[in-house]
């Protein structure tokens, strides 16, 4: 099995987490690594979008001497979330709207320390 095709199924097992509907992995220049964007979003538009809003973050907070946990993006009828993994991956989640991202991260950090082996 390659690393895209372990990965794959690493997401698909952080699916299968009550409140998460999509998962997938970006690479910080902003391009796809695995994992499905969620259902009507443009590929190529929302993983780099999704590496520059994080960028952005951490720049912005650079100055406050502190690590940036993750970025939440609220929305209507659902939240994403984008938090670095590595040095070279960003996971990106979208949760249902009552869901709690940093419950999802501490549910999630088998998985995604599974996913390190891979990177």
């Amino acid at each position: 099995m390659t690393n895209v095709e372990n990965l794959e199924e690493i997401l698909v097992g952080i699916e299968q987490v009550n409140g998460v509907s999509d998962a997938l992995l970006v690479s910080r220049s902003g391009m796809h690594i695995a994992g499905d964007v969620p259902k009507g979003a443009h590929t190529e538009t929302f993983v780099a979008m999704s590496a520059i809003l994080l960028g952005a973050a951490e720049t912005a907070t650079s100055e406050l001497k502190e690590k940036l946990k993750h970025v939440n993006i609220e929305l209507d009828r659902s939240t994403i979330v984008i938090a670095t993994i590595s040095a070279r991956a960003l996971l990106v989640l979208k949760l249902n709207p009552e869901t709690d991202s940093e419950k999802i991260l501490a549910d999630i950090r088998p998985h995604i320390q599974k996913m390190e082996e891979f990177l």
